[in-house]
Order: C-alpha cells, then sequence, then structure tokens
C-alpha cells in the first residue's frame, strides 16, 4: 500500500530553499498476511501428524503380537519389549497342532466362506430390486431391512436358539451359515441398494433392447458394474463374521465344531492352567492373518466401493 504526499507550491521543502517543493513520496511496508497455502500447509502438517500418531498406535500392538509369538515363555515376561533370540516356530505348530486351530481354522473357513457367498448373492439380489422396480411395498420392505441394522443380536438368541433346535440346525456348521447370512443381510441390503442407485440405468435399458431378460440383464450387465461394492459390503461381512463369537457360542457348541473365535477363548481359558502363553499368541496371530490379508489386497476396491457415489 503506498501514499503520497505533496508538499504546497511556494513552500520550500527540505534541501530545495527558496523554489517549490518537490513531490515527495512515502512507501508504507504493509503487514505480512498468513496466506491460505500456508494455512493449507498447517493443516495437512497437523492431519498427517495425526494419521501418524493414530498409525502407530494401531499397528504397534500388531507388531508386539507378532514378535511375542515367536519367543519362549520365559522371554515374554522377563523382557516383554526385546526381539526374540531367535525364531521359535515351534508355537506355531503347537498351537496348530496340540490347540487344534487347525480344525477350528477350517470351520471358521467353511462357516465364513458359504455364509458371504449366501449373504452377497441373495443381498444383491434385493438390493437390486429394490433400487430399480417400482411396487407396492418397496419402500416398506427396505425399511424392514433398515429396521433389522438396529434390532440388538442379543435379544433374539433365546428365541433363534429354540427356533434352531425345532429345525435340528443346532450344533452343525449349515445351520450357523444361515444365521449368518440372516445377520448380514440388513447391512448387505442397506450398502447394495444405494450403490444400484448410482449405476447408469442407460446400460440396463439398452440390454432390455436387445431382447435381455432380467435374470440375464442383472447377472452379466449390472452384477459385473457393482464389482466395487461387492467387494466393499464383502470384506465388512468378512471382518463381521470372521471375528463373529457370540452366535457361535450360543448356537455352536459342539467341540469338534467351534469356529476360530471360540477356539482362541478356550486356549486363552486353558492358560490358566498350563501357562503356554507362546502358543496362545501365536494363535492370535493365525486368526489376524487372514483378516489383514483380505484387506490388505482390496484395499484399493474397498475405497472404490465407499466413494462410487460421491462423484457423478
Amino acid at each position: 500500500m503506498k501514499t503520497t504526499d505533496t508538499a504546497p507550491t511556494g513552500v520550500e521543502s527540505p534541501g530545495s530553499p527558496g523554489g517549490p517543493g518537490p513531490v515527495v513520496t512515502k512507501t508504507v511496508t504493509p503487514p505480512p498476511r498468513r496466506t491460505a497455502k500456508a494455512e493449507g500447509a498447517a493443516l495437512n502438517v497437523f492431519s498427517h501428524g495425526v494419521l501418524i500418531i493414530w498409525a502407530i498406535m494401531v499397528v504397534t500392538p500388531l507388531l508386539w503380537a507378532v514378535m511375542t509369538s515367536f519367543k519362549t515363555d520365559r522371554a515374554i515376561f522377563t523382557s516383554p519389549w526385546a526381539l526374540p533370540d531367535r525364531l521359535h516356530f515351534e508355537n506355531w505348530s503347537r498351537a496348530w497342532t496340540e490347540a487344534h486351530m487347525s480344525d477350528y481354522f477350517l470351520n471358521t473357513l467353511l462357516v465364513v466362506g458359504g455364509s458371504l457367498l449366501g449373504t452377497l448373492f441373495l443381498g444383491s439380489m434385493a438390493a437390486y430390486v429394490l433400487a430399480r422396480f417400482d411396487f407396492p411395498g418397496n419402500r416398506f420392505i427396505y425399511f424392514l431391512f433398515i429396521g433389522g441394522m438396529s434390532f440388538p443380536i442379543i435379544l433374539a438368541l433365546v428365541p433363534l436358539f429354540y427356533v434352531m433346535q425345532n429345525m435340528a440346525l443346532l450344533n452343525t456348521l449349515h445351520g450357523l451359515i444361515l444365521v449368518y447370512i440372516a445377520y448380514s443381510l440388513p447391512f448387505t441390503v442397506f450398502f447394495l441398494t444405494a450403490f444400484f442407485r448410482t449405476l447408469p440405468s442407460s446400460v440396463a435399458e439398452a440390454a432390455f433392447v436387445d431382447g435381455a431378460s432380467h435374470t440375464r440383464t442383472f447377472f452379466q450387465v449390472m452384477l459385473p458394474m457393482a464389482k466395487p461394492g461387492l467387494i466393499s459390503v464383502g470384506i465388512f461381512n468378512f471382518l463381521g463374521q470372521w471375528n463373529q463369537y457370540l452366535l457361535p457360542t450360543v448356537l455352536n457348541t459342539e467341540p469338534e465344531r467351534k469356529v476360530l473365535s471360540q477356539g482362541l477363548v478356550q486356549l486363552a481359558v486353558s492358560q490358566g492352567y498350563k501357562g503356554d502363553w507362546s502358543g496362545l499368541f501365536a494363535g492370535l496371530v493365525m486368526a489376524m492373518l487372514p483378516v489383514l490379508a483380505a484387506y490388505i489386497i482390496f484395499q484399493r476396491q474397498v475405497v472404490a466401493g465407499l466413494t462410487a457415489g460421491a462423484v457423478k
């Protein structure tokens, strides 16, 4: 910002005696201002700092559990934060065989794999109909699924137990698969309904013009387009079903049919008598690895599915 002071005519100005005063210009330097770029840089530094702290808080326990799984029981208590003297793979083999983690792992794969396929198959068909077709009761059925998300599962355990018992599905893996599917359908339908609404309807109309039926249009046209959404909701269902403990504890009490979460609890309880803490940590890491691997492999698809409807 500049200001100009002009001396009047006939008035002496310093340095010019007896004559008209010259024009004297004074330059005022403006105070420094914080630009938007500087504020954005400060915000980026703060947000990155928070993310780094959060990452350390999440990753440190995982790394510590992996490191502890290769230690001896004595080293776990004497030097919990030190690196193992060597990799004790016998901890993993002992947990896999003697603690029956192999049986629990296989049961969990069967239950979660079957329920995940059933959930995505039924949920995608229901969501497609609710998103693409107008019929009487459409919104009512949709809100029924939404209401299922808010219903606490603990209130349904007692009647669910007797229903499963009367249908001869108690203590069976296929019965647990059906329960997992019913448990996961509300969220799946809610998520995929919103996703199918973002897909262009012109593609489906072009398929109908070419003579495709509703079934063929859904399986060959719309379902491949919904792949990011299917992967996203599949990951969420996989995490929830893999870590499910309440439902199998009530509905699956046979020792040979227990899933991984039940096996880990049983292994932890038995530590009071055996003291095999290294085997416990090895079993814990075994249970974590599939979840971490699934998220790392499908990380980009999960982000794409969550942000698919944000920008048109």
